[in-house]
């Protein structure tokens, strides 16, 4: 029986699109502003695009996330009314007090860790070197909430 070769061509996919300049254009890693790439009326329909999306998502969510909560908490007071649970109401009010002074405690400091700090400094810069695509965004998220 004769054994037959296949012989298969590699692409190297990071070797093939750096010599592409569009690739180079869209995802280069030195860029950290959009303003550098695209003109103002196309970062804010990018940006109204995505956050209409986003909206629109997390509205959906939203809602099914507070049905879900709501169902489930009208489940457990119907469970809890007919005697298939009972509910250890003096634990609860021990944890939610124990979660009261932890939430003071926390908040009377007022120190971010330092890797928080540095995370929020980098949001900060990016929206800041990226105004126009913020704003279509914050816009296009609001339309989303509301459609």
């Amino acid at each position: 029986a004769g054994v037959k070769e296949d012989s298969y061509n590699v692409l190297d996919l990071a070797e093939y699109t750096k010599n592409r300049p569009w690739w180079r254009k869209i995802f280069s890693p030195s860029s950290g502003s959009s303003t550098e790439k695209y003109n103002v009326a196309t970062q804010l329909m990018i940006g109204g695009v995505t956050g209409w999306c986003t909206g629109f998502i997390f509205q959906k969510v939203g809602k099914v996330a507070a049905t879900a909560v709501g169902g489930g908490f009208f489940l457990l007071q119907i469970a809890n009314h007919t005697g298939y649970i009972k509910v250890d109401w003096k634990l609860v009010e021990r944890d939610v007090n124990k979660a009261k002074q932890q939430l003071k405690f926390h908040s009377s400091g007022n120190k971010m860790s330092p890797e928080v700090k540095s995370r929020m400094d980098e949001v900060i810069i990016f929206l800041k070197k990226n105004v126009i695509l913020t704003g279509g965004f914050a816009g296009g998220f609001l339309l989303g909430m509301v459609s």
